[in-house]
């Protein structure tokens, strides 16, 4: 009786201990450093994917738990933290900032990972990690933060942004990446009055950048998907109410030159070498480039308000205001933003809601960049105004009222020309996301989106300078315009499944897309010309259509999978070659959760990764439908007369029917690595990208279609890279944090097949008709240099129009140029670094490119002494013809003494702060935030030019940056 008794009583015991294991745990979690609830945080069961998330409110709910379990709470760009639940039924949790990456959530296509659990090639980069300093378009956020993305931006005022995701993958095709806005992919092609696609975006609107960059993480993007995927995710509403207002003065000045004559040094040189023309010159002392470069003032304001609406509608609103002048004269840039997110969710957080609506005035003068190289040959002994001249008082070469036929007044040129651009553009999209409560392990995803842009160009001038032949449409002037709009449509729809399977974790999505882009417009021509014709177009409707499915398996949480699919449709190509097919597999190991590496003091994470996948590029150069009969109207000279009447004629257009797009494979092995509690983290990748099928335009037998060229797939393209990434974090204490992040890309870019072998002649120079100083040859890089080997006396002085017989045949030819170097850099580096001590905090990046070349167009067609003479005057020369003392452009063009290394080290920006905690005491939570730095702060480099960085490796004058002195205000309620 006793034992039984004893027996009842350990059955009651157990019993009641395992009624007590499957208890529920609440909770809130809050930021840290704001005390503001998290919406939307992951809480999981360790080992599990079983689990729940935030509501609005930071407030969560998890049942069926065990004293045993470990809850880990994880949200992109926090640290993650793993709570213990013991006999606690309320969690508290209060997550922070930190440089550890490894935990973080990352936004992938159609879906969220974290950087632990991986398999492809992808970085996260949240506000925190930004590039600070002026930023007015939001690309320039990720500059220099992430391994083999390169972002080139020129000085002027709210321009576009050059980027590439490891080398890209064509040669004339697209090589900028897939850019995808809160799961909207948006067009890459601006309107007219625009600056860019991304200029009218506000930067302090974005929250975080998702970087795909391997096929295994890219080919659910399927065949646009080759050069890479930046994913945007904009900021969302909360349901505390707060205020946050941002203001920033930045002062610019450009403070390098082209090293040309100065007046009086101008004055020695023609004495020396034109004696016979010294009466031409004049009295005044003018540095033209001084005259059309000005120092710079912009703001930028930006006001941002967050609560919840009616109770349970999180909300944020922001309202932001860009001006931003150019060192050009005349060139301005001004935005003006809306942006609202409402976030609320029902039937107890099983159908979430997103609306995200952007809503973005851009306004632009643009200055006529060709005037910088107008002032480097303007006579510096000439003044800038004329009080005798017919055009507008400023001087000019003329005789009487008939202007020459020579260089213009670079200042007379932009301040008597008017050309603006006007852009509206909204887009969003609308996001349903529904957990079903029959079954909570399935999801259904509606994603609504669209993007609508409208632009308008305005040109008017006192004089116009193109028909200076005919004195009465030279002061007539320009009165022209333009217009275009463009559309895209969008509607996702997906389903997401995800369980645990005992030892094994199923994570499958299944779904279809949709999108549509149109696309019209016009221009005016010269209404003040007879000659001159309006003009209007309707482009092609260009629709894509894709199924998609990816499969995630997890075995152990150490051996994982990845599958991805995606059958993809487009308008751009015929029937035949209408549909693709496009995947990817990838494959992790996480040794760190082997027995053999468990305990480690070393590896706190460690993670192989082997991936492989075929993704495409559908973007035409400059049409969408090259596959289709089309006709054209001919402009005034192509006219027939047709009784009394100038008829325009219709011209038929190129067609290729065979067309379809670039294919890009890509195997890669990666190591992921966490050290010391990951202290240091970061990852090493190798990978192989080849191109097949390259979109080119090449040329063809005469007689067989409507032109000598057409876009055809030629070619193949190799791109090797290694990828180095390291995060760290060297000291964090109560008092003191300082992190940083280091990244390095190695590129080796090879054309291994040409159509027929044959060569392709690219890059084409000023300083004659039809020279080219680049090519694209099987076995070298795209787009190296074509250069004669320039040959010396015995002083070491280069001998003008001498080259070296490299073929041996006697004869100094075009066979004799060889191919030395390319425009791309073999390593690029970044480092950031921040640094706080209490209320004090600094930043600061550095960039570097390793073995880029410039050839300096420059020098090359305007350093020789005959130009001294400019038509019937005279025109200034760099000053470096006195280091070769050669005479005729013609002569020198192409030699390889032009050609530069531009290797070089920049800080990009420098910043330091200070923060005032509760400066007004009378509310309980607010915050003011001083600062000031510096952008552009210094260049090393060997290159000669005004910089190294330069689009396509051609410096034929750029636009300069300025270097920027700024200081700012942040105020939090």
């Amino acid at each position: 009786m006793n034992k039984t008794k004893q027996l009842l009583s350990l059955t009651l015991f157990f019993l009641c201990l395992i009624g007590y294991a499957q208890q529920s745990v609440k909770g809130k979690v809050t930021e840290k450093s704001t005390g503001e609830p998290l919406p939307g945080v992951s809480i999981i069961i360790k080992g599990q994917v079983k689990g729940t998330e935030t509501d609005f409110d930071g407030n969560y709910e998890i049942k069926n738990v065990k004293s045993s379990d470990i809850l880990v709470f994880s949200f992109i760009g926090l640290q993650t933290q793993e709570v213990s639940v013991g006999n606690n039924t309320t969690i508290n949790v209060e997550l922070e900032d930190s440089a550890q990456v490894l935990d973080e959530v990352v936004v992938v296509g159609y879906g969220t990972t974290t950087v632990k659990d991986a398999t492809g090639s992808v970085e996260a980069i949240t506000e925190k990690e930004f590039t600070k300093g002026n930023i007015v378009t939001p690309e320039n956020l990720l500059s220099g933060r992430v391994s083999g993305v390169e972002i080139r931006t020129s000085g002027a005022p709210g321009s576009g942004s050059q980027i590439t995701i490891r080398g890209g993958s064509s040669i004339s095709a697209s090589n900028s990446p897939l850019i995808v806005i809160d799961g909207l992919p948006i067009e890459e092609n601006s309107v007219a009055g625009s600056r860019g696609v991304l200029a009218n975006i506000n930067p302090n609107d974005i929250e975080s950048f998702s970087v795909l960059k391997d096929a295994s993480a890219t080919a659910i993007y399927g065949s646009r998907a080759s050069n890479g995927v930046i994913i945007i995710t904009t900021k969302k509403g909360k349901s505390n109410y707060t205020l946050d207002v941002d203001y920033q003065y930045t002062f610019g000045e450009v403070l390098d030159r082209v090293n040309v004559f100065s007046a009086n040094d101008f004055r020695n040189i023609v004495q020396q070498q034109r004696p016979g023309d010294v009466g031409l010159l004049g009295t005044a002392n003018t540095n033209w480039q001084d005259e059309i470069f000005r120092t710079t003032g912009s703001n930028l304001i930006n006001a941002t308000v967050k609560g919840g609406i009616l109770g349970f509608i999180p909300t944020r609103l922001s309202v932001g205001f860009t001006s931003q002048e150019g060192s050009l004269l005349t060139s301005q840039f001004d935005r003006k933003n809306v942006s609202l997110s409402m976030n609320p969710s029902f039937f107890e957080d099983h159908l979430k809601i997103n609306l995200n609506y952007n809503r973005n005035f851009e306004d632009s003068r643009f200055a006529d960049t060709g005037q910088i190289g107008a002032a480097l040959r303007f006579d510096p002994t000439q003044p800038v105004r004329d009080a005798s001249s017919p055009f507008g008082g400023f001087f000019e070469h003329r005789n009487g009222s008939n202007l020459l036929n020579t260089t213009k007044n670079p200042v007379a040129a932009l301040l008597l020309a008017n050309s603006t651009g006007k852009v509206f553009r909204h887009f969003g999209n609308l996001n349903f996301d529904y957990k079903f409560h029959f079954l909570p392990e399935l999801r259904a995803v509606l994603n609504l989106g669209f993007d609508k842009a409208e632009g308008e160009t305005k040109f008017t001038s006192s004089f116009n300078y193109g028909r200076a032949a005919d004195l009465a449409l030279l002061f007539a002037g320009v009165n022209s315009s333009g217009f275009s709009e463009r559309s895209n449509r969008l509607l996702d729809g997906y389903l997401n499944y995800k369980k645990e399977f005992d030892k094994l974790t199923l994570d499958a999505t299944a779904g279809y897309s949709y999108q549509k882009f149109e696309e019209f417009g016009g221009t005016s021509g010269n209404i003040l010309d007879p000659a001159s014709f309006a003009d209007t177009f309707a482009a092609t409707d260009v629709v894509n259509i894709g199924f998609f499915g990816r499969l995630n398996v997890d075995f152990l949480n150490k051996y994982l999978l990845t599958l991805n699919y995606r059958r993809d449709g487009t308008s751009r190509f015929s029937a035949n070659n209408r549909w693709g097919n496009f995947g990817g597999a990838a494959f992790a190991w996480k040794l760190t959760n082997e027995d053999f590496l468990k305990d480690s003091d070393v590896f706190s994470d460690l993670k192989l990764r082997v991936s492989y996948g075929l993704t495409g590029q559908q973007n035409l150069p400059n049409v969408n439908d090259v596959y289709l009969s089309r006709y054209r109207f001919g402009n005034q000279n192509s006219l027939f007369q047709f009784a009394n009447n100038p008829i325009r004629a219709i011209i038929p257009s190129v067609i290729n029917p065979d067309l379809k797009w670039e294919e890009t494979t890509t195997l890669e092995f990666g190591l992921d690595y966490g050290l010391f509690n990951n202290k240091f983290a970061g990852s090493i990748n190798w990978f192989n990208k080849v191109s097949d099928d390259l979109l080119f335009n090449a040329a063809l037998p005469d007689g067989v279609n409507f032109a000598n060229s057409v876009i055809q797939n030629i070619g193949q393209l190799e791109i090797n890279g290694i990828e180095f990434s390291l995060n760290g974090d060297i000291l964090n204490t109560e008092d003191i944090n300082w992190n940083f992040n280091f990244n390095a890309t190695y590129l080796d870019r090879e054309i291994t097949k040409l159509a027929n072998g044959q060569d392709v002649r690219t890059g084409g120079t000023a300083g004659g008709t039809g020279n080219t100083i680049q090519i694209l040859r099987e076995g070298f890089a795209p787009n190296s240099f074509h250069v004669f080997k320039q040959l010396y006396d015995s002083s070491g002085n280069p001998i003008e129009g001498a080259y070296a017989d490299l073929n041996d045949d006697g004869v100094i030819n075009d066979d004799d140029r060889y191919l030395k170097e390319d425009p791309a850099a073999d390593v690029s580096l970044g480092f950031q670094s921040n640094f706080n001590y209490k209320n004090f905090d600094l930043s600061f990046n550095l960039r570097a490119n390793l073995g880029n070349y410039v050839y300096n167009n420059v020098n090359s067609s305007r350093a020789q002494l005959a130009l001294l003479q400019d038509n019937e005057v005279l025109g200034n020369i760099p000053s470096s013809v006195l280091g070769t003392n050669f005479v005729n452009t013609s002569d020198v063009i192409n030699s390889d003494i032009y050609l530069e290394n531009a290797s070089f080290l920049r800080m990009d920006n420098i910043t330091l702060g200070y923060t005032f905690d509760r400066p007004i005491r009378k509310f309980n939570k607010n915050s003011l935030r001083i600062w000031a730095g510096v952008q552009n702060v210094f260049v090393i480099t060997n290159y000669s030019g005004l910089d190294p960085e330069v689009f396509g490796g051609i410096d034929n004058t750029i636009y300069p940056r300025s270097r920027n002195f700024m200081v700012g205000a942040n105020v939090k309620f």
